[in-house]
């Protein structure tokens, strides 16, 4: 399958483990049974995919909401974190297609304004529901104090989000001059991002997708200069300095990352977003 278009593992997961709190270990008759989901702080081991070799290996993930922080340990008595990760850029979504283990979550953080991923799993499928609550209590605490004057319905929109659309795409260099290279994309909220495997820890570029009201814009089809038999279910993703060129496999793997860009693109931006546009406009 070359599209994924998420959510419904995420919900099936989710929707089983309420069902067994309810009718298996009958948590809603018995508040003790009650997973303390907002203590502030969660500790345990989880299978984290290595970086370079895909190994699974077990790694201590610590989650502390004082802090602020979600962070693991390449060793079990390691004093020291591999990793830190600020609760307010971490981002949790299950993906056990896209992982090929049971409960496989997908976890990504912003390092150095740049998307890092990490792949966890347990076989225990409430040990990784748990998890994802309690992520996602602390980011519910995070933004309490970021925004104090939004509404709990404002904040709960804000806590997780899944992609809005995933799949393989072609795409050529900035000069338009190099061949086509089939990549992995990500649709993250206005961070496209493109991988050479679905699993790998960071992107090979990312690509930001504003708003109409200020300058970008989604056509199909690619330049009459682009020539190719393969490319004719081409897209054209066009920013105040550049054009981004796609090519998808068939028409209907380019009318729906056509109708995904124009979901953003017709979304006006919100504030943060402009400190990320400068960021892409002025990276190196």
């Amino acid at each position: 399958m070359h599209e994924m278009w998420l959510g419904a593992s995420t919900s099936m997961l989710l929707r089983e483990q309420w069902i067994r709190a309810k009718y298996e270990r009958k948590e809603f008759m018995c508040v003790e049974k009650q997973e303390p989901y907002s203590a502030g702080y969660r500790e345990g081991f989880l299978w984290k995919r290595g970086r370079d070799n895909g190994q699974y290996l077990s790694r201590k993930f610590i989650l502390s909401e004082r802090e602020g922080v979600l962070k693991y340990f390449n060793k079990h008595d390691a004093r020291e974190p591999k990793a830190i990760m600020k609760i307010n850029t971490v981002n949790a979504t299950f993906q056990p297609t896209k992982t090929g283990t049971n409960h496989g979550l997908q976890i990504t953080y912003l390092k150095d304004n740049s998307t890092r991923n990490i792949f966890v799993y347990q076989e225990d499928g409430k040990e990784m529901v748990d998890w994802f609550n309690a992520i996602r209590a602390a980011r519910f605490h995070y933004l309490q104090v970021a925004f104090p004057g939004a509404t709990n319905s404002d904040l709960l929109s804000k806590l997780t989000r899944n992609y809005i659309k995933e799949g393989y795409m072609e795409k050529t260099g900035p000069k338009h001059t190099e061949g086509f290279k089939k990549r992995w994309f990500t649709m993250d909220d206005r961070r496209l991002m493109y991988f050479k495997d679905p699993l790998d820890a960071y992107a090979r570029g990312e690509v930001f997708v504003g708003s109409k009201e200020n300058g970008y814009t989604v056509l199909p089809g690619l330049p009459l200069n682009i020539q190719g038999y393969h490319l004719q279910f081409g897209i054209t993703i066009v920013t105040p300095d550049r054009k981004f060129l796609f090519a998808c496999d068939t028409q209907e793997n380019q009318e729906d990352w056509i109708a995904a860009f124009q979901t953003v693109i017709n979304r006006p931006m919100q504030p943060q977003d402009y400190a990320v546009e400068a960021y892409f406009k002025h990276k190196p």
